[in-house]
């Protein structure tokens, strides 16, 4: 686990992770639940630092059923899913708490808004620079490069920081 920034607190048999335990990834990312000649196996919960959670069996390391929970508390369902699509466009927040007088917009399920540095994208789990193609946590820590699929999906769909001056040009 040195070598991969990873912690592992729980019991070993025979030189392996096994029985209950919490396995924290360098990304804080936390598994808690059974351990299995050291693979995920049983009941166990992937808690992501963005403070959504993945509620699973597990088998040999391998997801056998499980449920993707949003911080919000909104649980992703893979059928009929009609969660922020041109069926109801509403976010989780307002289908909650109800929508905002006219005039106030809601721009995310985040209100207000989380501020995007000038010339990157917000793609829910965390900023890209698609000059680096490069995108990091909330925190910005490296989470991953992007390729050319997720490139495109991110500048085609997700809100951008401004990186140019709107509104009237100041004098001189």
């Amino acid at each position: 686990m040195e070598y991969t920034g990873s912690q592992y607190i729980g019991e070993f048999v025979d030189g392996r992770m096994e029985g209950d335990a919490e396995y924290i990834l360098p990304t804080e990312t936390k598994y808690v639940g059974e351990m299995k000649d050291g693979m995920f196996h049983g009941q166990g919960t992937l808690y992501f630092p963005n403070g959504s959670r993945f509620d699973a069996v597990w088998e040999k390391g391998l997801v056998v059923k499980g449920t993707y929970t949003f911080s919000d508390g909104l649980q992703y369902n893979t059928e009929n899913w009609h969660y922020c699509d041109s069926y109801d466009r509403r976010f989780y927040t307002e289908i909650c708490y109800g929508l905002k007088p006219a005039g106030i917009s809601q721009l995310t399920n985040m209100d207000p808004p989380r501020k995007i540095p000038p010339g990157c994208y917000d793609c829910g789990d965390g900023f890209y620079n698609p000059n680096t193609r490069i995108v990091k946590d909330y925190k910005y820590r490296f989470l991953r490069n992007a390729d050319d699929d997720e490139h495109e999906w991110i500048v085609r769909t997700c809100r951008k920081g401004l990186d140019e001056t709107t509104g009237p040009e100041p004098q001189s």
